[in-house]
């Protein structure tokens, strides 16, 4: 699977994500941070899932209809969490995410919530 990482999501994860096979950039090797707008935008374009901390993308894309390739949030989890939870997200719900859906994962708990719907 394609992915992006955003730049607040520890730079470890890659090396877990790339170990399970993926495709991974990592936005804190860009030599800028673009912001939200533009980091949605390329992962869009390159038909990249977006991983990140931050819960704005949830809002550009629910609530101002940004286009996305999916987006998983990674919530209240260490580094080390990071690294473990991301994987093992990505590899259950990999298909749903490259469907356009949003997923936030915490350790013990994730919401799904797919296009044009409400979460589950």
């Amino acid at each position: 699977m394609k992915i992006l990482l955003d730049s607040c999501v520890w730079g470890g994860v890659r090396q877990s994500l790339l170990d399970a096979g993926h495709d991974v950039v990592w936005c804190g090797d860009w030599d800028r941070d673009p912001g939200d707008d533009e980091i949605l935008t390329q992962a869009y374009k390159s038909g990249r899932v977006l991983v990140t901390l931050d819960k704005d993308f949830g809002a550009l894309a629910i609530q101002h209809g940004r286009p996305h390739a999916g987006i998983l949030r990674l919530v209240n989890l260490s580094t080390q969490q990071q690294a473990a939870v991301c994987p093992r997200v990505l590899s259950l719900y990999g298909a749903v995410l490259q469907t356009g859906a949003i997923i936030t994962a915490e350790l013990e708990r994730v919401r799904i919530r797919r296009p044009d719907s409400s979460p589950t």
